[in-house]
């Protein structure tokens, strides 16, 4: 008799796994999904010391923790992530100030359970001071499954790679073609059609250093980047730098989740819009709204608008493209409101004039 009940036993069993399955409640194990991104995290820091703004920070981390941001010298922040210390990943920072300033990496590393990252910012010349800014880290590992997405980073220390990803496993390789200019070629993650985004941080622990996309070559089975630098002024400079590649990703590495992301390319920023950047590989919005860009009423502010995609906890990140001095920040925190997000202003500059440029704008939601 126990030897039928065990056998009825381990037939439900199998029948309530296959009936698991057929309905999707079944879990996922490991294998069945890559885990890209591994551990991830953002903050907007608008304060100097404490908990920043609840509402702009999401993590990997467990509930109940919280980014928190302690000041350094002038202008200089420890943002502490939670419970993800990882090492190795790549941070990018932006300004969110009506000034000519923009903010930098000095380092990030694992500091006990926790991802440590420090920040410095400075207004054009090289003046040091604190200024509110976004803050992103994000580490991947693994392929992700065969698809239209590629998701890819570099970190450069100014002489090597010392971080790298590649979600289709391909080389990821820098060469330096001048002072202050690298040619970066993300080998795999090619795409048929221009397609996707890019971000570029600078870093340096002892000198102000700004970077950016000086110009993209999309092709059918690499990127090709080129990324420019420049000191405090408008003197080329050597020095490091993060790059991230996303297509059809959140710029944190992840899809489904999050399902809220969208990015764009102000290809036209002399268009008073609003207009849809065109081709549309580079206007993506993961729940299908259109971007616009348009003027804000001055030369080189631009408001961006993803529709459909902006529920908090959210996050944006811009950066200016091409070949002069000219860098961007945010005019001033975006607003999130009826499922879009208002991102008002991208605001970019030569020097301390407001000046119409290209720039590059992600955003994602935790959700």
């Amino acid at each position: 008799m126990s030897q039928i009940r065990l056998t009825l036993r381990r037939i439900l069993v199998t029948l309530v796994s296959a009936l698991l399955v057929l309905t999707g409640l079944a879990t996922l194990t490991a294998p069945a999904q890559a885990a890209v991104p591994n551990r991830w995290g953002f903050a907007l820091v608008d304060i100097p010391s404490g908990i920043p703004d609840p509402n702009h920070q999401a993590g990997s981390w467990p509930a109940g923790f919280n980014v928190s941001v302690t000041p350094g010298v002038v202008g200089q922040t420890f943002v502490r992530f939670p419970q993800i210390a990882s090492g190795g990943g790549v941070v990018h920072v932006t300004a969110v100030v009506n000034t000519a300033a923009w903010c930098q990496v000095e380092a990030w590393t694992p500091v006990g359970v926790d991802e440590l990252v420090t920040v410095r910012c400075y207004r054009f010349g090289g003046v040091p001071g604190f200024v509110p800014f976004t803050v992103m880290y994000e580490t991947s590992s693994g392929p992700l499954p065969a698809g239209t997405h590629g998701f890819g980073y570099v970190a450069y220390n100014g002489a090597a790679i010392t971080a790298s990803y590649n979600s289709v496993l391909g080389a990821n390789t820098v060469v330096p073609t001048g002072v202050g200019v690298w040619t970066v070629t993300l080998n795999g993650l090619g795409a048929p059609a221009p397609a996707g985004n890019l971000q570029v941080t600078s870093v340096n622990p002892g000198a102000p250093a700004r970077c950016k996309v000086g110009a993209w070559s999309p092709g059918a089975v690499a990127q090709t980047v080129q990324v420019r630098c420049h000191d405090g002024v408008n003197t080329p400079f050597n020095t490091g730098w993060n790059l991230t590649y996303q297509r059809e990703r959140a710029i944190t590495g992840g899809a489904i989740p999050p399902k809220n992301f969208a990015y764009t390319f102000d290809v036209n920023p002399a268009n008073p819009g609003p207009y849809a950047p065109v081709p549309v590989g580079i206007n993506y919005n993961s729940q299908a709204g259109v971007n616009t860009v348009q003027t804000a009423g001055v030369p080189g502010l631009r408001m961006v608008i993803f529709p459909r995609v902006g529920v908090l906890r959210d996050h944006v990140q811009a950066t200016a493209f091409g070949s002069g001095p000219e860098y961007c920040n945010l005019q001033a925190t975006w607003v999130t409101s009826g499922s879009q997000a208002f991102v008002r202003n991208v605001s970019c500059w030569n020097a301390t004039t407001r000046v119409d440029r290209q720039s590059l704008v992600t955003y994602t939601s935790q959700f």
